[in-house]
């Protein structure tokens, strides 16, 4: 929970997610002018403290290259289901 025992930004969105589940962000790619899907492995879920405020972060190991750790609002996750 946040400081004031409010759930931090994105932190209800958290509970969607596992550990070592694969989800999926998108990039807009100017070239072609759509948007383009990206998967990754969810490494870790943390909540912060940025601009002021307690929010929920995700560390993803991206599927392709390059294989660099990356950091996001969990909110701009999805969870990729094999169903």
């Amino acid at each position: 929970m946040g400081l004031d025992n409010k759930p931090g930004f994105g932190e209800v969105a958290s509970l969607d997610f596992e550990i070592g589940d694969i989800v999926e962000w998108r990039i807009w790619d100017n070239p072609t002018e759509c948007w383009v899907s990206n998967y990754g492995v969810l490494l870790e879920i943390k909540n912060e403290i940025r601009s002021d405020r307690v929010v929920s972060i995700s560390r993803v190991m991206p599927l392709n290259e390059p294989h660099l750790e990356l950091e996001f609002f969990t909110l701009s996750l999805k969870p990729v289901y094999g169903k």
